[in-house]
């Protein structure tokens, strides 16, 4: 009786493995990803965990997809921002703080850095999410970006988390000099002004796992086309709905 060729069966085992394991970037993506990132991981599996979207986890979503660490990370930015901003404004009162800090949380903000490091080139999906432009959607940016977060945090700790992220969000905190104006009030103050009926808000999805949902909701003025705007609640939705709107009247955005 022949004997298998013993190389040959450990390949076959060894791509079997990898098959059946959690996806991965390869060492190149790896080396460019925490290049961008400004940080080096010395666990890579956190990495790898952190670029991997629920479409490329084979049914195996809680052990292998960036959604815990989102969830974590989502925690993690929200305190680095508000310790940020109370020792930027020791005077500032709450309801001064608040707008600035939704806006630097916000999952546009979020999307807007994770297009800038570039993270759709190593966010791990299949490839039908692939074909239809998944890994550059701005929802799949600002869920990889807080994932990078949550990793950041799980892998070094607080204070070598908070380094990175104030690094990526010097512009956006540059600009909060002013307390932002809801989008909301202002859009309702113009339609008033053009004699028109208040702004209407319709959700009309709800998509994501409960710990980390994701809502759009229209908003409707007469005489406009109906616009959408996403966030992780309903009423984060609504103002990025409003900004939305505003940004195409040419109002206060």
């Amino acid at each position: 009786m022949t004997r298998p060729n013993s190389s040959n069966t450990g390949k076959r085992r060894r791509n079997r493995a990898r098959a059946d394991g959690p996806p991965g970037l390869t060492p190149e993506q790896r080396d460019a990803c925490q290049e961008s990132i400004g940080y080096r991981f010395k666990d890579p599996d956190l990495l790898d965990r952190a670029m991997t979207h629920r479409s490329a986890t084979q049914g195996k979503t809680a052990e292998w997809s960036n959604e815990r660490l989102e969830f974590l990370g989502d925690r993690v930015l929200g305190l680095v921002m508000v310790e940020t901003l109370m020792e930027r404004f020791p005077k500032l009162r709450e309801g001064e703080l608040a707008p600035r800090l939704n806006t630097l949380v916000s999952r546009k903000a979020c999307a807007v850095i994770g297009a800038e490091l570039g993270l759709g080139r190593f966010i791990i999906v299949d490839q039908s999410e692939r074909s239809t432009g998944g890994a550059d959607k701005p929802s799949l940016l600002a869920n990889a970006i807080e994932a990078i977060i949550g990793a950041i945090y799980t892998d070094a700790g607080l204070d070598r988390v908070r380094k990175v992220t104030l690094k990526h969000w010097q512009r956006l905190l540059g600009e909060t000099t002013e307390t932002p104006r809801d989008p909301k009030s202002a859009l309702q103050e113009w339609a008033q002004g053009a004699g028109l009926p208040a702004p209407a808000y319709h959700q009309i999805a709800r998509e994501g796992p409960d710990h980390a949902p994701v809502f759009t909701v229209t908003v409707l003025i007469d005489g406009r086309k109906p616009l959408p705007g996403v966030g992780s609640s309903k009423q984060l939705a609504e103002r990025e709905a409003a900004r939305a709107m505003l940004t195409a009247i040419g109002g206060p955005a």
